[in-house]
């Protein structure tokens, strides 16, 4: 049976997907982390920002269910476990919960078990600080993939399986965990691929792309890339991803 979701390559995600953490200054600004406070970084990935907020001064422990991108966290030193985001195994044990470029990756219907999760970790009052895909992210790039890969049969949404909610919507399911929202916004950030589209879609789209043959992955790749290029391509030939992101605050 085909599986649905994202392969992760971490020399690749390294390579190509470094903008993520570079690109986090806004969020990590809203967690505003403290000495000595123990945070929870759901989804932590290959560990770039993990480490950068410990530099800080706070106790960091992250999770992520990527063994790839544990084994390229653990290389920096970090205190790092294998869970899935809402199956964790904590109870009150975190000031904060601290999640960038990761929530989207489960698929909408386990939202409210993931939420659920992350108050049950967190101590009472504490944050819950957050950025994800939201309504309308790479919405042109989705649109040419599903174009491409409908003459396979393929659904690239469901395949996917990624979320990318709308503030109202996400609003409702934190309420519904039990947090209090103290901001929650939609924020459009078109974002350089300095290593061009084809790149990007072999990090990101991975699981789509692994359904198709060699052959025919390098030709849905090529068939993709020339879709999306008089809408994301500029005439020097820079590459601009359609990202739009979901950035919230709340407390438990």
């Amino acid at each position: 049976m085909a599986t649905t979701g994202q392969n992760w390559n971490a020399a690749a995600y390294a390579a190509n997907g470094r903008f993520v953490a570079t690109l986090a200054s806004p969020v990590v600004d809203l967690l505003a982390p403290q000495p000595g406070e123990r945070i929870l970084d759901v989804g932590c990935g290959d560990g770039a920002l993990t480490e950068q907020i410990a530099a800080g001064g706070a106790q960091m422990k992250g999770i992520d269910s990527s063994l790839a991108m544990l084994e390229a966290a653990r290389r920096r030193g970090l205190d790092v476990e294998q869970h899935s985001a809402d199956a964790l195994p904590y109870r009150a044990e975190f000031d904060a919960v601290f999640s960038n470029a990761a929530l989207h990756w489960l698929s909408a219907d386990r939202h409210p078990a993931l939420l659920t999760s992350i108050h049950r970790a967190l101590k009472p009052g504490g944050r819950f600080v957050a950025e994800m895909g939201g309504q309308g992210n790479i919405a042109a790039i989705r649109v040419a993939l599903s174009a491409v890969f409908a003459s396979h049969g393929i659904d690239t949404e469901e395949a996917a399986a990624s979320y990318y909610p709308s503030p109202g919507v996400y609003r409702r399911l934190l309420e519904e965990a039990g947090f209090t929202i103290t901001s929650i916004e939609l924020i459009p950030r078109p974002t350089p691929l300095p290593n061009g589209m084809e790149a990007w879609l072999t990090t990101f789209r991975n699981g789509v792309l692994d359904r198709l043959s060699p052959e025919e992955r390098q030709d849905a790749l090529t068939e993709t890339v020339r879709l999306l290029e008089p809408v994301l391509r500029d005439g020097d030939g820079n590459w601009v991803a359609d990202y739009v992101r979901l950035r919230f605050s709340a407390l438990a």
